[in-house]
């Protein structure tokens, strides 16, 4: 530990089981239900310091990327449990990240947090009691927090960042011929989420409100939307697992082929807009149109909500202008990081724009966040609402391929699971991610993953 204590199983036993229990609200705990006894006793046991033993439910072919995942890093007991605002006076456990809600808290990395300014910066050092500190080359790490793309960007130009991964919209065009501009592959999805138990679709059916959440799926042009915001060469999206997602047994599952079929394409629709599919869509829901745009006798309009970035509310003002053009009225709401993310995980919205990169390389991880228990299910799938679609079968799905011991079976499950998501209309693709970045020429070492996570600890700056 960065306080020089050792770092044993015994850690991992804690840090784990922790992860798992109902008290701990974790939204990611649903990512150590492969583990027998999940979740009150989690079937993970210390053999001495340095090994942990873990026993499944099922073989499971991505656990050592689960592994690497921040759910299962270690938390240390004593820190996590002597913080103040942890528990109530009668035990119970009221803020399980009390222990990390300022700096100087013990971890394990190759850096430790050594003062926080919210919402401003971040100051990390290096942890000397890490196991490859000998190869940590710069000793500080001096982070700016912003929403501000724009303030950052100018930062960077100023010579006060070495590193930023966000630039203005406006300026990516004329930044792609820079050196220090990078645009790097991600495995993810950008999309729109509906909450399916919004007022929105009160007095329609389950198959009415998927309709509605169709149509206007089909109305958004997503090429112009990369090549006029985007603008990274993103590929448009017509699944929600992303194109190049391992299938589990060594293929890639977005792929049609003799076992699966994609209802249209290699997708779930066509690429193109068509206002006739959105019309003919929206009508079997129950609107009238006339010339083209909806009747005043059925109209629809609702509110999209989005955080603070030109990107974000670029994209929003794109999919606002291409329903206006069949009468739907868009209002958009940009609320602030926290509030958004509290938001949308509260279900307090009708639309909201979404991303997920993912946490490995299986469809799964896609899939099961969308489960009714989930802390990821923003759609708010099995919670309720006049027109939600059922869910149990959705659930049960998961469950199953979650036990599976076939890996074909299993992929001929997880394209059902994503069928079922898809029919709901409550994810609307929009591109699968890639990722950009700017450095200074005189930085080296850094590396990202798949995944978006950023690697700073083997990183130097040349004088």
């Amino acid at each position: 530990w960065s306080d020089g204590s050792a770092l044993t199983a015994a850690d991992f036993v804690y840090s784990w089981k922790r992860a798992a229990a109902p008290e701990t609200a974790a939204d990611y705990s649903y990512m150590l239900n492969g583990i027998v006894g999940y979740p009150d006793n989690l079937n993970v046991t210390a053999d001495g310091d340095d090994k942990l033993t873990v026993v499944l439910t099922a073989p499971c072919a991505y656990m050592l990327d689960l592994a690497a995942f921040p759910t299962f890093y270690p938390v240390k007991q004593s820190v996590v449990e002597a913080a103040e605002g942890f528990k109530d006076a009668s035990g119970a456990i009221i803020d399980a990240g009390a222990w990390a809600t300022e700096a100087g808290f013990v971890s394990c990395g190759a850096y430790m947090l050594e003062s926080w300014t919210h919402n401003e910066s971040m100051v990390y050092v290096k942890n000397p009691y890490w196991y490859d500190a000998d190869n940590v080359k710069i000793a500080k790490l001096e982070f700016m927090l912003s929403a501000d793309d724009t303030a950052i960007f100018a930062a960077y130009q100023a010579g006060n960042l070495d590193f930023i991964d966000t630039v203005p919209t406006d300026e990516i065009k004329n930044l792609k011929s820079n050196p220090e501009f990078h645009i790097i592959p991600n495995l993810g999805t950008y999309y729109v989420t509906f909450n399916v138990g919004s007022p929105l679709f009160e007095g329609k059916t389950v198959e009415q409100a998927a309709a509605v959440r169709k149509a206007i799926s089909r109305l958004i042009n997503r090429q112009y939307i990369i090549d006029t915001v985007g603008q990274c060469e993103q590929e448009i999206a017509t699944s929600f697992i992303p194109a190049g997602m391992a299938d589990g047994h060594g293929g890639v599952f977005k792929t049609s082929d003799a076992e699966f079929a994609y209802p249209v394409g290699n997708g779930y629709f066509a690429e193109e807009p068509s206002e006739a599919d959105a019309i003919a869509l929206l009508e079997s829901a129950g609107y009238k149109f006339t010339d083209g745009k909806l009747d005043a006798s059925t109209p629809l309009a609702f509110e999209y909500i989005t955080n603070e970035s030109t990107g974000h509310i670029a994209i929003a003002q794109c999919i606002q202008a291409d329903l206006a053009k069949v009468g739907i009225v868009v209002t958009i709401k940009t609320v602030d990081w926290d509030t958004f993310l509290a938001e949308r995980k509260a279900g307090n919205f009708d639309v909201a724009r979404n991303g997920w990169l993912a946490d490995f390389n299986d469809p799964i991880n896609m899939l099961e966040m969308w489960t009714t228990e989930s802390g990821n299910n923003d759609a708010q799938y099995g919670r309720g609402g006049s027109a939600a679609p059922a869910w149990a079968e959705f659930d049960g799905l998961i469950a199953q391929i979650k036990a599976s011991t076939d890996f074909v079976e299993r992929e001929a499950l997880m394209h059902a699971a994503e069928d079922i998501l898809m029919e709901t209309g409550a994810l609307c693709p929009i591109y699968y991610y890639n990722d950009l970045y700017m450095q200074k020429a005189n930085m080296s070492g850094f590396y990202a993953s798949l995944f978006g996570t950023k690697y700073f600890m083997y990183c130097d700056i040349a004088k």
